[in-house]
């Protein structure tokens, strides 16, 4: 019998570009070279880069310094995807090179909710 709902697992390859473009994108958005207002003067950081099985597709997971406005930053750089891609094109040394979609990271705000609980958990008990 088969499970459901298992997680399909990464390929090395698979990591291995993620890793190489998380790199490239890092490079990237520390130069500040895209010209929007919403970008301007804004440290993102990329948390991970998760690539589909043919390595056409990546979503970037991004999150903001401070995590203020992160709505609008992630639309900001979907809107600004294309140029992204042909810029860090150059830098890789894919056949390929993948169409980038920039999704907010929400793992953080998780951890955090699962530690007040925890917190509040252990209040109780004591």
């Amino acid at each position: 019998m088969l499970k459901k709902n298992k997680k399909p697992t990464l390929s090395q390859r698979q990591l291995r570009v993620g890793e190489l473009i998380k790199k490239s994108l890092s490079d990237f958005l520390q130069k500040d070279a895209i010209h929007d207002p919403e970008l301007q003067s804004i440290s993102i950081t990329i948390t991970q880069v998760m690539l589909s099985p043919d390595l056409k597709k990546a979503n970037a997971y991004i999150i903001p310094l401070g995590g203020d406005n992160t709505e609008t930053i992630v639309s900001a750089l979907n809107q600004h995807s294309r140029y992204i891609r042909g810029k860090i094109a150059t830098s890789l040394s894919l056949k390929y090179t993948p169409t980038i979609y920039f999704r907010e990271d929400d793992s953080f705000k998780y951890a955090a909710k699962i530690d007040t609980i925890l917190n509040k958990i252990s209040q109780e008990l004591n």
